[in-house]
């Protein structure tokens, strides 16, 4: 049986299932971006679709103020398990978390950055979900405030073509086991990616979950239309494992910059 994206099996899950993904190198990313295309100092971060804080908890930690809004309860109550060991010390400067769809959420101010890490401007499929989306950005930019995500860059996903993956974590009494495959649906832009977790214990199997995740990619010249609709405008794109080259059709994952477009 399928289950809703990000259920609470995935999600309790996650953590260990992307252990080896850098949060820490991928907040340096961050804060060089902010560096070069801000045009003023970043206080104030609004992370959309913020998952479980891999991103919310350390900037916090290099003293940016965060709120993180994400719709799976499932994974906002891992960030805030997550928050009260990072911070078991009590500080004024914690992220605050918010169960909210990012195509309609109104957290009720403005911040210097808003931010859709890990693919989420993907998980919207739809052009007026994708456009609700990117309003949603807009809404809570401040005057010139800088906008930053990551998705699949179009020419490389009809180039590279989604294969399927096995991947084996170990854990403290067994492993997981997660295996994904994709398919393409190239006049929609979208993704299919399955995904089927087994959490072993010995040889034993624990827990099984299977989730189908649609994921869009995008292409430039559409997402300059979609900016533009939004009220924002494209700075660059660039390639996300090496910021300083251009990405080609070999360049799955890209990083997009944005900013709030004068009135």
């Amino acid at each position: 049986m399928i289950t809703p994206v990000f259920g609470p099996q995935y999600a309790n899950q996650y953590d260990l299932l992307y252990g080896d993904k850098d949060y820490q190198a991928e907040c340096d990313l961050l804060e060089k971006v902010f560096q070069r295309y801000a045009r003023g100092s970043i206080k104030t971060i609004l992370d959309l679709g913020c998952g479980t804080g891999g991103h919310a908890i350390p900037l916090t930690n290099r003293g940016y103020k965060v709120v993180g809004v994400d719709r799976s309860q499932d994974m906002l109550s891992q960030a805030k398990e997550k928050t009260q060991s990072a911070f078991s010390i009590p500080t004024p400067n914690i992220p605050t978390f918010i169960e909210g769809d990012v195509r309609n959420v109104d957290v009720g101010r403005q911040f210097d950055a808003v931010l859709m890490m890990f693919a989420v401007l993907g998980y919207q499929l739809t052009n007026e979900d994708v456009l609700a989306s990117l309003r949603t950005v807009q809404k809570h930019l401040k005057p010139n405030g800088l906008f930053v995500c990551d998705m699949w860059y179009g020419p490389a996903v009809l180039t590279v073509h989604p294969g399927e993956r096995v991947k084996v974590v170990p854990t403290t009494d067994g492993k997981l086991i997660r295996t994904a495959s994709g398919r393409l649906d190239v006049y929609n832009h979208l993704c299919e990616v399955r995904f089927h977790l087994w959490r072993l214990s010995g040889n034993q199997v624990v827990g099984e979950t299977e989730e189908s995740h649609l994921m869009r990619y995008f292409f430039p010249q559409e997402l300059t239309l979609f900016f533009s609709q939004a009220g924002l405008t494209m700075l660059n794109i660039r390639s996300f494992d090496d910021p300083q080259s251009a990405p080609d059709e070999g360049t799955w994952n890209v990083l997009v910059i944005g900013t709030k477009s004068e009135q």
